[in-house]
């Protein structure tokens, strides 16, 4: 006899993600009266992309489609809304908030794949970066006080080439050669360290000493020993990065296990050859770790110290003389450069470390 086994629930009554959120938009559409010439369209997308998410989902096809609706809405809606708001424009904003809501969820949702990620990351920011667009907008708020997405896009398009010798200024020379520096002496002096215990008494105090020291008290002495030019910022940078990479590279040295040593050991392996084959590639997961937080340290402490002194170019110099000048719109498409530098930095050296560490238990399972 066959039973009907209530513990699964068959995919017709299985409760499609975000649709809670679907109805809310839904009811919130209907109530919203219908005013001035934009809004009758607005609406009737809102209405189709509720029911489009309400709808159980059979395929990417079906997805697509109501990721298309609601980004749609979404777009007719920041057209027919007035400034100031009026009616029932304060209910079209919460559905479609709503959707927003019912859209992440519902890409989030999709099978595994390696897009996947990505693609809910960059969902999530487009639809911060809409809501930042259209509060602006709507409420009127002053370009001083936040400047809309569309002016920053705008003086990233007609700053191209002021802000491309702003990057190289800071990224290329004062970043890349501190950075290389800084982590460089880091990783020699732990091992140095792990070879000599005297020098672990003696140099690590030293180099504890290093990562107390304020940035704002270093800069403008860095700036009178090497100068206006990359030269003191990458100082500033060797100084910041140093202390991590050796704490990290003496962490990953001391993590190798009693075990293998013996075992390095009744091979009649000797210091080299056990540093090599076992210590340092035991030691490349905290070494890495050293070297992501470095990347954005370094470019944090670069415009640090460009407020303090540096030539006509440079991330930090414009942001300094940019802010005076009430040009916020520049300001902001700085700090996206920098911000946009600093994330591509952490996953290129997340990707590496995927490739160089594909022997360690995380990375293996992925």
């Amino acid at each position: 006899m066959n039973t009907l086994n209530l513990s699964t629930p068959s995919p017709a009554l299985s409760r499609r993600p975000g649709s809670l959120a679907a109805v809310l938009a839904l009811a919130l559409t209907v109530l919203a009266p219908s005013q001035g010439l934009l809004r009758p369209p607005a609406d009737a997308l809102l209405l189709l992309a509720a029911l489009a998410a309400l709808r159980p989902a059979s395929g990417p096809g079906r997805g697509a489609l109501s990721l298309g609706l609601i980004l749609a809405a979404a777009v007719a809606l920041f057209l027919a809304l007035p400034t100031p708001l009026q009616g029932g424009d304060g209910l079209r904003l919460l559905a479609i908030l709503a959707l927003a809501q019912c859209s992440v969820r519902l890409l989030a949702e999709q099978p595994d794949s390696r897009w996947s990620g990505p693609a809910t990351a960059g969902l999530f920011g487009l639809w911060l970066l809409y809501v930042w667009e259209l509060g602006v907008t709507v409420f009127e708020v002053p370009r001083v006080l936040l400047p809309a997405p569309s002016l920053i896009v705008q003086a990233l398009w007609d700053h191209a080439a002021t802000l491309g010798g702003d990057f190289v200024q800071t990224v290329l020379k004062s970043v890349l050669i501190g950075y290389l520096l800084g982590n460089g002496l880091g990783v020699l002096t732990g091992i140095a360290i792990d070879r000599a215990p005297f020098l672990q008494r003696g140099l690590q105090p030293v180099a504890a000493l290093t990562s107390t020291v304020p940035l704002v008290g270093v800069a403008p002495i860095a700036v009178m020993w090497f100068g206006f030019d990359w030269p003191s910022k990458a100082a500033v940078i060797v100084l910041m990065t140093f202390f991590p990479a050796l704490i990290n590279t003496l962490a990953g040295l001391e993590a190798a296990g009693k075990l293998e040593r013996e075992l390095m050991h009744s091979y009649a392996a000797g210091y080299r050859r056990t540093l090599l084959w076992l210590r340092l590639p035991t030691a490349l997961p905290h070494i890495f770790g050293a070297l992501k937080v470095n990347a954005t340290l370094s470019l944090i402490g670069a415009i640090v110290a460009e407020f303090f002194g540096s030539p006509t170019a440079g991330l930090g110099f414009r942001i300094s003389t940019e802010a005076a000048r009430m040009n916020m719109p520049l300001v902001w498409a700085a700090i996206v450069v920098a911000a946009l530098t600093g994330s591509g930095l952490y996953a290129l050296l997340s990707r590496l470390e995927r490739r160089v560490n594909f022997w360690h238990p995380a990375f293996r399972s992925r």
